[in-house]
């Protein structure tokens, strides 16, 4: 969906969205496809990637906002697919932030020695979500899914180095969905009245992910003893180009070394961060032996980094 077809929609132009957003298009689902779908593609591509089978997986860890149901978890679903046998699956909620939530369990698991081999997924299909009557958000978001597998680190100077992740629930009106929850209209049966769909207060999260990114992606630099001046690639959540360009000034670092692909795919989510890494990666930007600083901020509020030597 380009910036064109939404004119056709609400009161905008391409100018305004690309100027405000750095957005020039998005990816939509087709009419039938869930989360679930998303996910096993990126999974089997990831799983690929690794050289690893599904009955090697000893956990599935999904964060996602958007998941095929109520309940079960939408891992279960992958896991089924992929035939994991052996893995136990579960969602996480961390809106964008969730991927690296799901990337500190997975390496915390794997630091206690529960684990040997985690595929960690981040999706979201927020189109469904979408009001298109507000072009205040509309303009925004699109859909996809990233994965990885996470394993134990041959060389210990490769790998994890870091995570970081919090949250704060006193401003969690500023940006939310009701959906099926039991705060809404749902849990009486009566009709939602627009409680499926995603609510925003722009002006306000924006200053907020400007001034918490900063922070998640300095404290977890700190925490894995490293200076900006080894990061050789920012991987930020793909929310907003204003954001990206915010997060990389405060912490001294050229545009040239910023992973961005909001201006094709939009805000996805949970799946912004992992899908940047793996077109990063196919691409031969991101090299072994290079430092990669990860960080990402979501309604909640939640917010989450991550330092990694490839």
């Amino acid at each position: 969906m380009t910036n064109q077809d939404l004119e056709k929609l609400v009161d905008t132009s391409d100018e305004w969205i690309t100027t405000r957003t750095g957005i020039k298009e998005r990816r939509i689902i087709k009419r039938g496809e869930k989360t679930s779908d998303y996910c096993i593609r990126a999974a089997r591509q990831a799983m690929e990637a690794a050289g690893v089978v599904a009955e090697e997986l000893d956990y599935i860890i999904l964060a996602t906002i958007s998941g095929d149901m109520r309940f079960p978890a939408t891992a279960i679903f992958v896991q089924a697919a992929l035939g994991a046998v052996n893995a136990a699956a579960w969602d996480i909620s961390a809106t964008c932030s969730g991927f690296l939530f799901a990337l500190h369990e997975a390496e915390a698991l794997i630091a206690l020695g529960r684990a040997k081999r985690i595929l960690a997924i981040g999706s979201e299909l927020l189109t469904p979500m979408t009001d298109y009557t507000d072009r205040g958000t509309c303009i925004l978001f699109g859909d996809g899914a990233g994965a990885v597998v996470v394993t134990e680190a041959e060389d210990e100077e490769r790998g994890v180095l870091s995570t970081y992740i919090g949250t704060s629930g006193d401003q969690a009106d500023l940006l939310y969905c009701i959906g099926s929850g039991t705060a809404g209209s749902f849990s009486s049966g009566l009709a939602t009245n627009g409680e499926h769909l995603l609510r925003m207060n722009g002006n306000e999260v924006f200053k907020n992910a400007v001034r918490t990114m900063g922070k998640a992606a300095v404290t977890t630099l700190k925490r894995a003893g490293l200076n900006t001046d080894e990061v050789d690639w920012l991987v930020p959540h793909q929310a907003n180009i204003r954001i990206i360009e915010a997060t990389a000034s405060r912490l001294h670092l050229p545009m040239e070394k910023v992973i961005v692909t909001i201006h094709k795919y939009g805000n996805t989510s949970s799946a912004s961060v992992p899908t940047a890494l793996d077109e990063a990666r196919r691409d031969g930007r991101i090299r072994d032996g290079q430092v990669v600083l990860c960080v990402a901020f979501g309604g909640g509020f939640t917010w989450g980094g991550a330092a990694i030597r490839f």
